[in-house]
């Protein structure tokens, strides 16, 4: 069926004139689906019951069911929802002093193939529609009792992978009548699609873009991610400059730290060299353990001597917080135990 979820107030006004209601039964659909983020038609009270029952024929609202929850020490919950053919995602609700975060999947699975990440593991099945992305949103908001007000698309999947479903996504998620969260608050994380990224930059949109770098020069960086095959750091660094003149938005570039791979002082001098000069801001990510994978963690001393080598090039560099190392934190890990 159709997801009506997915549809834009555009699309919905349009739909509504062609079944020869008003414009404004429109826009009260579009409350219902994003602001109230109901699970059925039937529960729009305001729609005349025979415009409920139409819409039943052809659309679904529903999308996600929950399947299992996972608390943390810290306060994080991960989440893996079914979706109406069965394929599951996950997505997590991480609670930080300024406000509430979710990290939804844009993907089932992934086929970019990084060795570190076990979305990967066992290829794609298939893209996640707008609607799709934004019930995890929803579902989580209702289950947990929160607001959510910053998204991250960080979860399972490439989001330029699905590049039309994710900014369809981005637009319903911002838009005044709906959940209305600042696109500012918004970031898509990439493994380095260096075409979308320029095709990203024309959209105009103002998240932040994160690329997933975890290397400082191409040799390293194939070890670890086949997209680097594919795109060399400089043709990435480049989209990436190109999308910050496009937007004024300043670029994150996230490097996740593997014990004895990627962490060595010589790393950090070499990757200080790469961005210098550069408006951006580094994440350290010490990567969380994947039993399929041989990397493990950096430890805490190397993390935090990285950061320093950084500071001292000029380099604005954070240390994540490590979060849900001890409910399957890392992408795909709860997935995966569902798939065994």
């Amino acid at each position: 069926m159709n997801d009506l979820r997915s549809m834009t107030l555009e699309e919905l006004r349009e739909l509504m004139k062609a079944r020869g209601e008003a414009a404004f039964r429109a826009d009260q659909l579009f409350g219902w689906l994003h602001r109230e983020k109901v699970k059925s038609l039937e529960a729009m009270s305001n729609l005349p019951k025979s415009l409920r029952q139409s819409l039943a024929e052809d659309f679904a609202v529903g999308s996600v069911r929950l399947h299992t929850r996972q608390i943390s020490r810290d306060g994080t919950r991960k989440y893996l929802f079914l979706l109406p053919d069965d394929q599951a995602v996950e997505t997590v609700l991480m609670q930080y002093d300024y406000g509430n975060t979710v990290c939804v999947s844009s993907q089932v699975g992934c086929r970019m193939g990084c060795r570190f990440c076990a979305s990967t593991i066992g290829g794609l099945a298939r893209n996640l529609s707008a609607g799709e992305m934004l019930e995890q949103i929803y579902r989580v908001e209702e289950e947990a009792g929160v607001t959510v007000g910053h998204v991250v698309i960080m979860g399972s999947g490439e989001p330029l992978d699905n590049m039309e479903n994710v900014i369809r996504f981005i637009r319903l998620l911002s838009h005044p009548k709906g959940k209305n969260i600042s696109e500012r608050n918004i970031t898509l994380s990439t493994c380095g699609l260096a075409p979308q990224i320029y095709e990203l930059a024309k959209e105009k949109l103002n998240v932040t873009l994160a690329l997933s770098l975890h290397a400082p020069d191409d040799a390293l960086r194939r070890t670890m991610m086949p997209v680097a095959e594919r795109y060399s750091i400089k043709e990435t660094l480049a989209a990436c400059d190109a999308y910050f003149k496009a937007t004024g938005r300043r670029v994150s570039y996230e490097y996740s730290l593997v014990r004895s791979v990627n962490d060595l002082p010589e790393h950090a001098e070499a990757l200080s060299a790469l961005l210098k000069g550069k408006n951006c801001h580094v994440n350290l990510i010490p990567v969380n353990p994947v039993k399929e994978s041989k990397f493990s963690s950096s430890q805490a001393q190397t993390v935090r001597r990285f950061q320093k080598i950084l500071e001292k090039n000029g380099i604005n560099a954070t240390i994540r917080k490590r979060m849900g190392a001890d409910i399957d934190g890392a992408c795909g890990q709860l997935r995966r135990r569902l798939m065994e």
